[in-house]
């Protein structure tokens, strides 16, 4: 588990863990943190390098969903399976 800038704040989950929303959630979370300021340049570091990880999860969980999509159109056309 990585922990939050701020002390006083509860451990936050690997992002590896997270599920797309999860990951879009947090993000947009660390953007408002990070837009409103008053972070040492330490924290806004570390808040920053979460949020970069956060969009690679984003991202990753969107190509997982395109390559499935992609899949089933490939195949939409085809003739049902005989049984």
């Amino acid at each position: 588990m990585t922990t939050a800038p701020g002390a006083d704040e509860p451990p936050r989950p690997d992002v590896a863990t997270l599920g797309y929303e999860q990951a879009r959630d947090e993000l947009a979370e660390v953007v408002r943190v990070l837009e409103v300021g008053g972070l040492s340049l330490d924290e806004s570091l570390a808040l920053w390098e979460r949020g970069e990880a956060l969009a690679r999860r984003c991202e990753e969980q969107l190509a997982g969903a395109r390559d499935r999509v992609k899949a089933v159109l490939e195949h939409a056309d085809d003739p049902p399976p005989a049984t």
